[in-house]
């Protein structure tokens, strides 16, 4: 009886040897990209060495790293609290201590922000939270637009970013609060339930409080830190490059003045536990065009609208976001004339 031996796995039915696959191309991985960048910084290190030393690089690294230094533990101790806040303290809490009255408590709810440290990323699934619960929408509302603009966080970085200007900490208190109560009041009167889609699930949900605080924590330190970088090489830019005589131009009219820095606001979504000390660094313009930017970005930007149409839904966030921004720069501009 004869023997057949089998065939190779890798030989086709005619005995021809099968071609081998195709390698799979290599992938740019993070240790080779920064192992490139490394080396392309050594031997590119002559010619930045001598961009760096020109003026403007100077005065643009100088205003950079004082704003983030300056920034950075505000920033961290906010991400920290905040954190704590929204795991460890039940949402019951807050149904229980409000009013059961919607006009009643949508001021209680704004002067709630006003104890309880948050950052707008932590004020968005808070306010879900608080509305997954039972509390009226304008209540919970309220508390997402005080809660980052006028915690003691925020308002003890105001102070410290304007030393000879103590009245931007009131202002800004003011301002904000009077827009958190108008927008809840707003809601309570014009708002329709099936304009806001309320979350069904905690952002947490499922995690020991441990590590639903460390993943806030590694969550609100990235995205605000990155922020805050914008935020800072933005401000250092136009201090540094923009010409003077346009800035002048900006600064000395009143309306431009706002306007351009509550557009600004919203485009560089910085975190508020770090946005009066790039706010302190445009001193080209009037304190109350800076207070329309304190005011206006904690409570709608770029990162808050889109977290809010995850949040809300985005027929909610189309009709809740400009109506805020008109009410903020409003709000700024009445307190300053009385306050600044």
């Amino acid at each position: 009886m004869a023997i057949t031996k089998a065939a190779p796995q890798d030989a086709d039915p005619r005995g021809d040897t099968a071609p081998a696959p195709p390698d799979e191309p290599r992938r740019l991985t993070s240790p080779l990209a920064l192992t490139m960048l490394l080396l392309l910084l050594v031997l590119l290190q002559s010619p930045i060495r001598r961009a760096l030393s020109a003026p403007v690089m100077q005065s643009w690294t100088t205003v950079f790293v004082a704003v983030v230094i300056q920034a950075l533990p505000f920033l961290v101790l906010g991400v920290l609290l905040s954190a704590a806040i929204a795991v460890y303290v039940p949402p019951s809490f807050f149904a229980r201590a409000l009013p059961s009255r919607p006009a009643l408590a949508v001021p209680v709810a704004g002067m709630a922000g006003a104890v309880l440290p948050g950052c707008e990323c932590a004020s968005v699934p808070v306010a879900g939270a608080l509305v997954r619960r039972g509390v009226t929408p304008a209540a919970a509302l309220a508390f997402l637009l005080s809660a980052p603009a006028i915690n003691p966080i925020v308002l003890t970085a105001t102070a410290v970013a304007f030393p000879r200007d103590p009245e931007m900490v009131v202002a800004r208190f003011v301002a904000s609060l009077l827009v958190a109560c108008a927008m809840g009041w707003l809601w309570h009167r014009l708002g329709r339930t099936d304009w806001l889609r309320p979350p069904t699930h905690a952002p947490h949900e499922g995690q020991t409080k441990g590590a639903a605080f460390w993943d806030s924590v590694r969550h609100d330190v990235m995205h605000a830190g990155g922020f805050l970088v914008v935020g800072a090489m933005a401000a250092a830019t136009l201090k540094a490059i923009a010409p003077e005589s346009w800035l002048r131009t900006a600064a000395d009219n009143p309306v431009v003045a706002v306007l351009a820095l509550a557009v600004l606001a919203v485009v560089l979504s910085i975190c508020s536990e770090a946005d009066a000390f790039v706010a302190a660094s445009l001193t080209q313009f009037s304190l109350t065009a800076r207070l329309a930017f304190l005011v206006v970005g904690p409570m709608i930007d770029l990162k808050l609208f889109a977290m809010q149409a995850g949040t809300f839904g985005r027929a909610f966030a189309l009709r809740f976001a400009p109506m805020t921004f008109a009410l903020a720069i409003v709000s700024a501009v009445l307190t300053g004339a009385v306050l600044l």
